[in-house]
């Protein structure tokens, strides 16, 4: 099977990531199939549309051309308001859509009956999450440097360094969520020096976790009460709570944020499904904090484009088996074949496929097998 695969130039605000490099495009090109990318889609990170020419792709000039000649767009972000109009029926859209915090979006992918494949709920064997791994890593490491330039004086912040130096004490750091994000960001945390608390309620996870790192490490069971004893003394606070497909639970109050020591920073990394702090609101990278309380608050939803051509060549990396598959069997047959590419299917046809998504935003959840086996039973009748 061929299949036309679009590469369009991301629009987000500081989005120089790119959901194709042209190592990538190589590989779709080899296995038989034509992809277009548009004009300097990559050139930001240091890939020209030449190099992407080279490896086998037609370079267009608009997003508007990408949508209407293709039948697989693969992207990095969620469609912004601009792209709507530009998406049609039964368009495969492969990307990170986290529709479950974003009625807005759902709703316009709904009435234009696209296929929508997030690289967030796509499933592997253990049960991970191979397209949210690589980035989260990035989040994660990322968010212990925005959390320290943040906490500087000329910042706004309390003057803290996290490492300290000898006779002065290292900043607190208390992360929440042990999780791949909540790993990340420990452990630079501990490489920088800090004081470092980890919350979970995952107790293996918390032992794997003092075997490695303790007594440098503190692992607490993740309460109300353990939450607030940690985030009340913390320099910095990092939010790593991931509930797959849902909307990210609420862990820290606007009460308790009133109770964190002032020029202290949280950093959400959960922003991209909600976030796990009651003050929280999305921010960009060009204006990514704000203040509450005497509290930093950054809420950046595309953390990783900070580091576009690292966290490009991860993604694609991750991404590239799960693509070759949609193109080159199709999205029923692959999604049929592959129940872990199924997870991945959010929206289908005007249905919501991803029940965490129909309970958060009140949809009538449809089973997503059976929607593919029945369509794929009518177009064999016709």
């Amino acid at each position: 099977m061929k299949t036309k695969i679009g590469i369009p130039k991301e629009v987000k605000n500081n989005e120089f990531r790119v959901g194709a490099t042209p190592e990538t495009v190589h590989a779709f090109v080899e296995a038989g199939h034509s992809v277009q990318v548009e004009t300097n889609a990559g050139a930001k990170i240091g890939f020209t549309d030449e190099m992407y020419v080279k490896a086998g792709a037609k370079i267009v000039p608009s997003a508007k051309e990408i949508y209407a000649n293709n039948d697989l767009i693969i992207k990095v972000k969620e469609p912004q308001s601009a792209e709507f109009p530009m998406l049609r029926e039964g368009q495969v859209l492969f990307c990170y859509l986290h529709l479950a915090p974003d009625p807005e979006q759902t709703k316009h992918l709904l009435e234009r009956k696209v296929v929508g494949i997030a690289y967030e709920t796509v499933t592997d064997d253990q049960g991970r999450l191979p397209l949210l791994v690589p980035m989260s890593e990035i989040a994660g490491r990322l968010s212990i440097q925005a959390g320290a330039t943040a906490l500087q004086l000329a910042n706004g912040g309390r003057g803290v360094l996290l490492g300290g130096i000898p006779g002065v004490r290292p900043g607190k750091v208390v992360v929440l969520g042990a999780g791949v994000s909540g790993t990340e960001a420990m452990r630079m945390a501990l490489g920088l020096g800090a004081d470092v608390t980890i919350l979970d309620r995952n107790l293996p996870r918390l032992r794997e976790l003092d075997k490695l790192y303790a007594p440098a490490l503190k692992t607490v069971y993740s309460t109300p009460a353990a939450i607030e004893e940690a985030v009340k003394q913390a320099d910095l606070v990092v939010g790593a709570v991931l509930v797959p497909g849902k909307t990210a639970p609420r862990l820290i109050t606007k009460e308790l944020v009133k109770k964190m020591l002032p020029g202290s920073v949280i950093v959400d990394i959960s922003i991209d499904q909600g976030g796990c702090v009651e003050t929280i609101k999305p921010t960009t990278h060009s204006n990514p904090t704000y203040v509450v309380d005497g509290v930093i608050h950054y809420g950046v939803t595309n953390m990783p484009a900070a580091c576009a051509r690292t966290s490009t060549q991860g993604l694609t990396n991750a991404t590239l088996p799960f693509a070759l598959k949609l193109a080159s069997m199709g999205h029923k047959e692959a999604m049929l074949k592959d129940p872990h590419l199924m997870n991945g299917l959010n929206v289908y046809h005007g249905h919501v496929t991803n029940k965490p998504v129909a309970d958060d935003l009140g949809y009538t959840y449809n089973e997503p097998k059976g929607l593919l086996t029945s369509q794929k039973r009518e177009l064999a009748a016709t």
